[in-house]
């Protein structure tokens, strides 16, 4: 005697409870970020660089004071020629007091680029290409700031009048000039340099990404 045969049970619908689903409906793809043109961040540096910019080309004030009262005094001398006119020479020829007088602007200007990066990095750590083009612009003006200034406070550029002032055979102090151009540059110079490499070393870091942490987005499982 055999039992009756019984029809197969009907193949199993996958139900919407089932574990297993299609990625996509388990996961929801993530929105997309939104960055704004020209946000509060990008303005905030702007305006910091353009502080420091005014700050540091005012700061050239000092700079030219302090050149013209550290660098060294040319000797000249006038005289009268055989028709009665006045002439002005050097006092010593072979004198370096010229080179001096660029080397001290020279200087200067590497110290203030020093100290002018240094309060630029302890005002704001984090850096910023507007920071940075704010300290070499404003070194430039504040060199040549400096330079007006030292020039102005120095002795006449009419050495002729002046001269005459002092009196034939009287030694006089030649008016301040800056021979060598470049020095304008050095502010700026040492500013970047000291800037990149205070950022290097002491600038804030990016978090770097940890071992057995869950991505941000939802998607895998922590590392074990």
């Amino acid at each position: 005697m055999t039992a009756p045969l019984t029809p197969p049970p009907p193949p199993h619908e996958p139900s919407s409870h089932d574990a297993w689903q299609a990625p996509g409906a388990a996961y929801a793809a993530p929105a997309e970020p939104r960055y704004g043109q020209g946000g509060p961040g990008m303005k905030t540096e702007l305006l910091e660089g353009t502080v420091i910019v005014v700050a540091v080309a005012l700061a050239g004030a000092l700079l030219g004071v302090l050149w013209w009262w550290l660098a060294p005094h040319v000797p000249l001398v006038g005289d009268v020629d055989e028709r009665g006119s006045w002439v002005v020479y050097l006092k010593d020829t072979e004198g370096e007091q010229a080179v001096g007088v660029d080397g001290t602007l020279t200087l200067l200007a590497l110290a203030f680029g020093f100290v002018s990066a240094l309060v630029v990095f302890l005002w704001r750590r984090r850096g910023g290409v507007p920071l940075v083009v704010g300290l070499a612009v404003g070194g430039v003006l504040g060199s040549l700031l400096a330079w007006r200034v030292g020039t102005w406070l120095g002795p006449t550029s009419d050495v002729i009048a002046h001269a005459k002032a002092v009196g034939k055979g009287v030694t006089f102090s030649a008016p301040l000039k800056l021979g060598a151009k470049g020095a304008l540059l050095a502010w700026s110079f040492a500013g970047l340099v000291v800037h990149l490499g205070l950022t290097a070393l002491f600038g804030p870091r990016d978090p770097e990404p940890g071992y057995g942490a869950v991505p941000g987005d939802g998607y895998g499982t922590p590392v074990q």
